[in-house]
């Protein structure tokens, strides 16, 4: 979705005003009387027939939002930790979270103003005019979630398991951990950082911050064909993943089904949380044919080493004049690749935080998000393989790290999390 797109969604004051006039309550988009038909509300298929107006994606529905919607241009991520010990006190967080999160994707302010000046405002009011802009809100929960203050120890899903440790990292607690993750995407920033903020303010007393990130990728403005976004090292990435839009593969890969334990997670999925710091000093001083030969793909077209074409299938036998293997086996891809067995959906997000003032070098990297059925079969696996042989190593270290359940969506009336409590 590109900004000048995102110009066309109207704010919430003028669609009232336009809902007033005859009657007809239709959303009209920044073209006004030249634009009825771009500015009428679409149908959404997954709400039961509840209208949406273009530019947003609904909250309420199965599954939740922001697992396998296309990639926004933004995310703001956080996690908290609850400072209460009452499910009750919890219960209703996730209620007051979900109503609020269900407005702000919509494009709305976080609750009803009461316009009393003696009060502070509901809303922060940062985001106020800017649309939805595509806005999903994703909660997930922690393993510390599941320990004895709660008493749902017995409720923890098998496949929430406490991640090892991996060769070569060195995690930090500031960055990783947390009961509840939400992760916020966005094709604005300041809306993403809107949503977070506000949650934020509606857990006061009952949860804190323990970390946020802010990523991004290219915009839709930039790259209007929507194209594979590149890390922060230029090389594309996320080429090799699974169509998610495919029903089939979707359950396959990405949600917990009706068969697997326990049956509150049905529809739902795991999220896993890796913060990676990249070396970009070393590898900036590092020789092309190095670089490719880390990844195994060309930079600039992200074909396979030996290909043409980016999407050119992995020929991992492929064997140049020298007789080697034109793509490294111990290369990034080869390893990822999992004998095409094993797969995952990612949905990273670059990220820059300035510089280490402890090192004068940059401290960005790639805030890698992916989700799947079941991360023993799936994340962990495909982790320790590339902890152990991976070129790139050489070149990132994995500082934050965190594995979340994320709650099967709710319906209109309900709130996420009340399959669990």
């Amino acid at each position: 979705m590109s900004h000048e797109e995102n110009k066309a969604t109207i704010s919430r004051r003028d669609a009232l005003k336009l809902a007033g006039v005859g009657g007809l309550g239709l959303l009209l988009g920044a073209g006004g009387m030249t634009g009825l038909a771009s500015g009428m509300l679409q149908k959404s298929k997954t709400t039961g027939g509840n209208d949406h107006p273009a530019n947003t994606v609904p909250f309420y529905g199965k599954h939740q939002a922001g697992i396998i919607t296309p990639m926004q241009d933004f995310v703001c991520m956080g996690a908290f930790d609850l400072t209460t010990s009452s499910i009750s006190e919890v219960r209703e967080l996730f209620q007051k979270w979900t109503a609020a999160s269900a407005r702000m994707t919509q494009g709305q302010s976080a609750g009803e103003e009461s316009g009393n000046t003696l009060l502070p405002p509901v809303d922060t009011g940062e985001a106020l005019g800017l649309g939805a802009v595509r806005t999903t809100i994703t909660f997930g929960l922690g393993t510390s979630f599941f320990d004895e203050r709660f008493g749902l120890a017995g409720k923890r899903p098998p496949a929430l398991v406490d991640l090892p440790k991996f060769k070569g990292d060195d995690l930090r607690s500031e960055w990783s951990g947390g009961d509840v993750v939400v992760q916020v995407c966005a094709d604005d920033p300041q809306v993403a950082f809107h949503a977070i903020r506000n949650l934020v303010r509606i857990g006061r007393g009952k949860a804190v911050l323990r970390w946020m990130q802010e990523g991004f990728q290219r915009t839709g403005a930039a790259d209007p064909k929507g194209s594979t976004p590149r890390n922060l090292l230029g090389f594309k990435d996320g080429t090799n993943n699974p169509n998610v839009q495919d029903a089939a593969v979707a359950d396959e890969v990405v949600w917990a089904g009706a068969g697997d334990q326990p049956a509150w997670m049905g529809a739902g999925s795991y999220m896993i949380m890796r913060r990676i710091r990249m070396r970009i000093e070393v590898w900036d001083r590092t020789t092309l044919g190095e670089q490719e030969a880390t990844f195994g793909r060309h930079r600039d077209s992200g074909a396979p080493l030996g290909s043409r074409n980016e999407f050119d299938p992995l020929d991992l036998a492929k064997t140049g004049q020298d007789g080697k293997p034109r793509i490294p086996a111990d290369s990034h891809v080869a390893l990822a690749h999992m004998n095409g067995k094993v797969r995952i959906h990612r949905r990273g997000y670059s990220y820059s935080n300035g510089i280490d003032i402890k090192t004068g070098q940059l401290d960005a990297g790639l805030l890698f998000i992916c989700y799947n059925r079941d991360p023993r079969n799936q994340f962990i696996p495909m982790q320790q393989l590339l902890a152990s042989q991976d070129k790139l190593n050489e070149y990132i270290v994995h500082v934050g790290s965190g594995i979340y359940a994320c709650l099967p969506g709710t319906s209109s009336g309900g709130y996420i999390g009340d399959t669990l409590f």
